[in-house]
């Protein structure tokens, strides 16, 4: 709501879906043109399908198929790899193996009985909100991981600057940390500059071990 009281919509969903019945497309359209911008396109693979998504930059992906083909999963793994987004499928065929593969490949919700327009636009919700959970997770995960890789190197040029320099592991971590504040670089990035001049002056080529 503004200041003058005037409540201001929600921006309307952009959605694509990619169907290959031009007449179920037609009428899940339909229901949502109330509250989405739709997109149609038939069946669509690979580099194709990531320029469409780049290019269209969709909230929510629907896609309905009677059963999805290896072709098609592997197009959604591209989608999650490249450019995750929310995907809703819909498909007229029970198959727990490709259930489980299409879940693995990135969809958000997967539903068995073909798609229903008055169905549409729930599980559009459930999709978008079960998306933004596992984003935070993956999230979260890369950054512990990056925190974990980042700890590693520190260590490792605490270690070299103590054993080279005559240093204690305070007087190193101190002498890394105003490193990182004289010259507005992250501590891994100072790390690793130390790990590269002190290895080139021992005569090693100063890489991080794998």
């Amino acid at each position: 709501m503004s200041e003058q009281g005037v409540v201001v919509k929600a921006a309307p969903l952009c959605v694509l879906l990619i169907d290959e019945d031009p007449e179920r497309a037609r009428q899940v359209e339909d229901g949502l043109i109330a509250n989405a911008v739709v997109h149609t396109a038939t069946a669509t693979h690979g580099r194709v399908l990531l320029d469409l998504i780049a290019r269209i930059s969709p909230d929510v992906i629907i896609m309905d198929c009677n059963s999805p083909d290896r072709d098609t999963i592997e197009s959604l793994r591209l989608v999650a790899q490249s450019n995750p987004k929310p995907i809703v499928m819909f498909v007229e065929e029970e198959g727990g193996d490709r259930m489980h593969d299409a879940i693995e490949a990135g969809v958000s919700a997967y539903v068995i009985d073909g798609l229903k327009p008055k169905r549409v636009q729930p599980l559009i919700d459930t999709a978008i909100a079960r998306f933004r959970h596992m984003d935070g997770l993956r999230n979260e995960l890369k950054k512990t991981k990056e925190d974990l890789a980042a700890r590693k190197v520190i260590e490792r040029a605490k270690g070299l600057l103590m054993q080279h320099h005559g240093m204690t592991e305070d007087q190193a971590f101190s002498s890394m940390r105003t490193m990182s504040q004289q010259q507005g670089k992250p501590l891994k990035d100072v790390a690793e500059n130390v790990l590269t001049i002190v290895g080139m002056l021992s005569g090693k080529t100063g890489k991080a071990d794998e």
